[in-house]
């Protein structure tokens, strides 16, 4: 079993290089940062991810958390973890000074959740999604429900949840039947709430929930949802707490993975109604939520970073110390790293994790500038960028680190496949990824539909214009970038042309974008990728002498994945092209 060493050099180079950071730390909301304070927040956040999340994720992942009596406890350890989670400061990180937050810019948030998740997924997930409830409330709530919660969720005293899905409402939350009924100044909430992660533990002495229901008079469909926050235990009028809730895990779920993060169904109003409270207006609550969901979502892409960073470092750990027959060329027995089939996993997992990174790293900042920028036209365009981002960085980062964490238990041999080595907990913990927070299919259709054929490819255009902006850098230092240069543009060229296409047909085929859309974003993540990669790589050949060996595994890996996994595009953009009329082909009793 290796140790998790979070990969700070990479983090820092990524966020400086590639994500803007000294750029952020000029605007006013970040003139506190600095490069050399994230630097060092850096440094702290990988001692307590390496020191005392890490240990605990075998066995939150051989325990896990367990129910009775409509309550969860946590894995031994998690809530001393949690403790000193909080204590340090980490929950806070990158939030709102006004309420108690430190202030620091969400992407460096996004780096440290990179090591939160890469060390222990489960804990993770539990202030991953206080985080996005922290962002609704503080959107979109009323100063009173504001001054009562956010104080005590951003010090991470109190935790949140995100209640949307119920048994007959998965992804069509216009089926949603939970009943809010009016009563003075709060509602009574009533109804089931399904795979509620982290709906219920004993770390904390509140969690807020934030849930989906119906008024009475709401019209059908998702136009009639609204917002409620509904906590564990109600807040008295001094801020302490006061009667427990009518709100209760009555169960947890039995999972592949993420055995340690309580996946609850919740039950509300089983005594006469949960006392909620709206949040902003009656049928604006999916609006709502979606501060919470994207959040959530681009969150979920550092996570499938973060599973197959950790995969990578376990399998590079044993292919260091496994000793198996002679590679080719070698005299003496030694190591399996020295087969070149092993190399070629290695280097397939590192350079589609750094790829991954990169465009997940540069999504937030997108965020940091859209939220936070000086100029109007400064915010909008980085808006537009953050949110053209966020499904590719969702879907494509999430299904990549299906291969990555299986090609982890590959490299173990047979090994990989018995649960002592802890490779397989990586592959399980990663499964779910591709699922909640949206599936990839929504995610892929979310990107044709919201926001390219919204804008008519405006913004992918531009995008599409910056990477060729790249190329003429890597074609301008010339030897081996003129092959990275010649790999992006072939893959850009064709993205392009396949946006377009999709755009000028979409109309005449309703089916087209559902049934390309998967296809296409997986091309667009993997030349998205690519491009930030040589980016990199052309920032790294002006770098060599201050550190060689990082610098050029820099420029080796942006040409590995060039002439490796940019290729994937070609196949991934052919089968968008085809793949109208086939997929659509069968009957439905054909199947």
């Amino acid at each position: 079993m290796s140790d998790y060493v979070a990969p700070v050099k990479e983090i820092n180079f990524v966020l400086n290089e590639l994500a803007g950071l000294p750029e952020l730390c000029e605007l006013p909301r970040f003139e506190d940062s600095s490069g050399d304070i994230v630097a060092a927040v850096l440094e702290e956040a990988s001692k307590f991810a390496s020191g005392v999340l890490a240990p605990l994720n075998t066995v939150g992942d051989t325990q896990g958390a367990k129910w009775a009596d409509n309550a969860v406890q946590e894995t031994a350890g998690f809530s001393q973890a949690y403790q000193q989670f909080i204590e340090g400061g980490w929950a806070s990180l990158s939030c709102n000074p006004e309420f108690g937050g430190m202030g620091l810019p969400e992407s460096v948030g996004v780096a440290t959740s990179e090591m939160w998740n890469a060390a222990n997924t489960s804990f993770a997930l539990c202030p991953m999604l206080g985080d996005g409830a922290i962002s609704a409330i503080e959107s979109h709530a009323d100063d009173a429900i504001k001054a009562t919660y956010l104080e005590k969720m951003v010090s991470g005293e109190w935790t949140g949840t995100m209640n949307l899905t119920e048994p007959q409402a998965g992804s069509d939350l216009a089926m949603v039947r939970t009943k809010a009924v009016p009563e003075g100044d709060h509602y009574l909430i009533s109804g089931t709430k399904i795979y509620i992660t982290w709906g219920d533990h004993q770390m904390t002495d509140n969690i807020v929930h934030l849930v989906l229901a119906r008024t009475p008079d709401a019209p059908e469909g998702v136009k009639g949802i609204s917002l409620f926050v509904v906590p564990k235990f109600l807040v008295n009028d001094d801020g302490s707490i006061g009667d427990r809730n009518d709100a209760y895990a009555v169960s947890i779920e039995h999972k592949l993975g993420i055995h340690a993060s309580p996946t609850c169904m919740m039950s509300y109003g089983d005594n006469g109604g949960a006392v909620g409270y709206l949040v902003g207006e009656e049928n604006k609550g999916l609006a709502y939520m979606f501060t919470m969901m994207n959040h959530a979502r681009l969150n979920t892409g550092i996570q499938g970073v973060a599973i197959s960073d950790r995969a990578y470092q376990h399998a590079v750990a044993y292919a260091n110390d496994r000793v198996q027959g002679l590679a080719p060329g070698d005299k003496e027995k030694g190591t399996i790293i020295r087969y070149p089939d092993i190399r070629r996993m290695l280097m397939v997992m590192r350079s589609m994790t750094e790829a991954s990174r990169a465009l997940c790293y540069v999504a937030s900042s997108s965020f940091d500038m859209a939220h936070h920028g000086n100029d109007q036209e400064a915010r909008t365009q980085a808006n537009a960028r953050g949110e053209l981002l966020t499904p590719i960085a969702k879907g494509w980062s999430t299904e990549i680190a299906q291969e990555i964490t299986s090609l982890g238990i590959q490299i173990h041999g047979g090994m990989g496949f018995v649960e002592e080595t802890g490779a397989a907990q990586y592959l399980r913990d990663a499964r779910i990824m591709t699922i909640y927070e949206g599936t990839t299919g929504i995610q892929a259709n979310d990107l044709i539909g919201r926001k390219m054929i919204r804008d008519k490819g405006q913004e992918f255009s531009r995008l599409i214009a910056e990477i060729f902006e790249t190329q003429k850098e890597l074609a301008a230092l010339g030897g081996e970038f003129s092959t990275i240069a010649d790999s992006l543009t072939q893959r850009a060229d064709a993205l392009q042309q396949v946006a377009n296409w999709i755009i000028e047909h979409h109309i005449d085929n309703p089916q087209l974008p559902g049934a390309v859309a998967v296809n296409f974003m997986m091309a667009a993540g993997t030349v998205i990728g690519g491009w930030l990669l040589a980016k990199g790589a052309v920032i790294a050949s002006a770098k060599l002498a201050e550190d060689e060996s990082f610098y050029s595994a820099k420029i080796i890996t942006a040409r590995f994945y060039a002439e490796q996994i940019m290729p994937r595009a070609d196949a991934y953009l052919k089968m968008t092209e085809s793949g109208s009329a086939m997929t659509m082909a069968l009957a439905d009793d054909q199947f």
